[in-house]
């Protein structure tokens, strides 16, 4: 006789089981749900920014680079320096003038992020002209864009300086 009174509470606790694994598989797949339309802003990818060079007389001339998020699109730059080319070979890739990272830019509406590119760095007659360069977000290089220069660069040894929130952070000096 036993058993038999055993067998209702056995079967309640077995439906407040049930009843506890049901409402955390519901509470967890709300969590991914909320998450996955979460507002959490997330890094920028090349395509997500348009781009406008000017050309800067300050610290001997350097080329400005400015992005800014297209409508719609919050995403932010990691303070590096761009992936940026002025042709194909390796020596006109740009290296780094900062020898830190920089603070992040979070990009939205009007908020734009600076990069500084030095085309030439070196105190010589040598280097190869350019008209355009190609520049990509750190990581992105198979999306690169093709910009055209406000004037032809002369390119030996170009550097650049990481995204900063301010323009007359993006100087890059020569030292």
């Amino acid at each position: 006789m036993r058993s038999r009174f055993a067998a209702p509470s056995t079967r309640l606790a077995l439906a407040a089981v049930a009843a506890v694994a049901v409402t955390a598989t519901a509470t967890a797949t709300a969590t991914a749900t909320a998450d996955s339309r979460s507002t959490a802003v997330r890094a920028c990818v090349t395509k997500n920014l348009t781009y406008k060079v000017s050309l800067k007389t300050q610290a001997g001339g350097y080329f400005l680079v400015t992005a800014k998020a297209k409508p719609g699109v919050t995403c932010y730059l990691e303070g590096v320096f761009p992936s940026a080319s002025f042709g194909s070979s390796a020596d006109t890739e740009v290296s780094p003038a900062e020898h830190a990272v920089s603070d992040r830019v979070t990009l939205s509406g009007s908020t734009a992020a600076y990069a500084g590119i030095n085309p030439k760095t070196t105190n010589n007659d040598h280097g190869r002209e350019f008209d355009f360069l190609h520049l990509a977000v750190a990581g992105d290089e198979s999306n690169a864009v093709t910009l055209a220069l406000p004037e032809t660069a002369t390119v030996d040894r170009p550097t650049a300086t990481n995204w900063h929130a301010d323009p007359a952070d993006a100087v890059p000096f020569s030292g």
